[in-house]
C-alpha cells in the first residue's frame, strides 16, 4: 500500500491473508469492487449481490480460453462476497498509454477469437446493452448536461441478439481488460462474459472514436486487426452499419458516467467528459435533422458516427 503508516481497512487485510505466497501489497480498485495485488496472485472481491452460478460458469469457460483469457486460481467466499483469485500480470501503465504503445491489435486479434470460440450452453446473458439505462438512472441524483438525457431519448430499445449474431462475448471490453503474462497479452476480467452480440464489445473504442478521442490510426489499428483475424461482429464494407446503435448507446454511457463520477467527487467535468458529452449534442442534433428529412451521407438515414455524430478532430485525444 501506499502509505504504511496507515492503517488496512479490514477487508484488505482479509483479502491480503487469501494470497498463498505474501509478498508486496498494492490496491488496485477500490470502489464497487475491491481489486489487490499480494505478490504474485490479485485477489478481487466482487460487489455484494453478485450470482454465484452466473460467475462460477463464466469462470469456468474462461479457464478453458488458453491464450484468449486469463484463467482464474480460485473462488472463495468472504463476508458474504465472491472473491476470486488470479495470476498477476502487467498492466497497461500511465508511461504506455503516454508514448502510444498499446496492444490495439493484440485486443483486436483476441476479440475475434473470442467471438469464433464456441458458444456454451447455458450461458448468462453477456454485459453490454443493459448498462446505458443504469449509468442514465444515476443521471438523476446529480446536476447532468441536457445533451445526455436527450441522447439516451433518440435510442431504440437494443433488439436481443438473433440466431445468427449471438456469440461468446466479453460484455465490457476496452484496453484495461487486457494483461500480459507468461509471454503474451490475455483477455481478463470475465464478469460480464456471456451469450450475446458481439458488435458491443467494439462499441467502447468506436464511441472514443467518435468522441474524437482515439486516434484514427488507432482505431483503425484495432478494426484492421479485428477483421483480419477474421472478427465477425461488423461487416468489412461498411463496419458502422452494426456499429452505429452501440456506439451511440456507449457514448451516452461513458458521458452519463463521467458525469456521476465528477459531479459526486465534487470536481468539474474533464476534457474526456466533456468530449463525449459534445459527441452526445452531435447525437441528439443529427437525430432532429434526420426527423426533418434531412439527407446524410447521399440517403436519408439515423446517422451514425460515420456521418454527423464524429468530428473533424478533437484537440483533446487520449485513449
Amino acid at each position: 500500500m501506499n502509505d504504511q503508516h496507515l492503517p488496512a481497512p479490514p477487508l484488505i487485510d482479509d483479502l491480503v491473508r487469501l494470497a498463498p505466497h505474501g509478498g508486496p501489497v498494492t490496491v488496485l480498485k477500490d470502489t464497487r469492487v475491491l481489486i489487490v495485488r499480494v505478490g504474485d496472485v490479485v485477489i478481487k472481491a466482487h460487489p455484494p449481490g453478485t450470482g454465484e452460478h452466473d460467475m462460477r460458469r463464466r469462470l469456468e469457460v474462461a479457464g478453458r480460453l488458453p491464450g484468449l483469457m486469463l484463467a482464474p486460481l480460485d473462488l472463495v467466499h468472504l463476508d458474504g462476497r465472491i472473491v476470486t483469485i488470479w495470476p498477476a500480470g502487467r498492466a497497461l501503465t500511465a508511461g504506455d498509454l503516454e508514448s502510444g504503445d498499446m496492444p490495439w491489435e493484440e485486443g483486436g486479434w483476441l476479440l475475434a477469437g473470442l467471438h469464433a470460440a464456441p458458444l456454451p450452453a447455458d450461458m448468462p446473458p453477456a454485459g453490454g446493452p443493459d448498462r446505458a439505462a443504469r449509468a442514465v438512472a444515476e443521471l438523476a441524483e446529480v446536476d447532468a448536461p441536457a445533451e445526455i438525457l436527450k441522447a439516451y431519448e433518440t435510442l431504440p430499445e437494443f433488439p436481443p441478439a438473433g440466431p445468427g449474431r449471438r456469440a461468446l462475448t466479453h460484455g465490457d471490453w476496452h484496453l484495461g481488460q487486457l494483461v500480459f503474462h507468461a509471454g503474451a497479452w490475455l483477455l481478463i476480467d470475465p464478469d460480464d462474459l456471456g451469450a450475446g452480440d458481439p458488435v458491443w464489445d467494439l462499441a467502447r473504442p468506436a464511441a472514443w472514436f467518435a468522441a474524437g478521442l482515439l486516434e484514427p490510426d488507432m482505431w483503425h489499428r484495432f478494426l484492421s486487426a479485428y477483421l483480419s483475424a477474421g472478427g465477425s461482429a461488423v461487416s468489412r464494407e461498411d463496419p458502422w452499419r452494426e456499429l452505429d446503435l452501440p456506439a451511440r448507446a456507449l457514448t451516452v454511457q461513458l458521458a452519463a458516467t463521467a458525469t456521476v463520477t465528477a459531479r459526486r467527487s465534487g470536481n468539474p467535468l474533464d476534457e474526456t467528459a466533456e468530449a463525449l458529452i459534445a459527441s452526445c449534442g452531435r447525437i441528439v442534433a443529427a437525430a432532429g435533422a434526420t426527423r426533418e428529412g434531412e439527407v446524410f451521407d447521399g440517403v436519408s438515414q439515423v446517422p451514425g458516427p460515420h456521418a454527423d455524430v464524429r468530428p473533424q478532430r478533437n484537440p483533446h485525444r487520449a485513449v
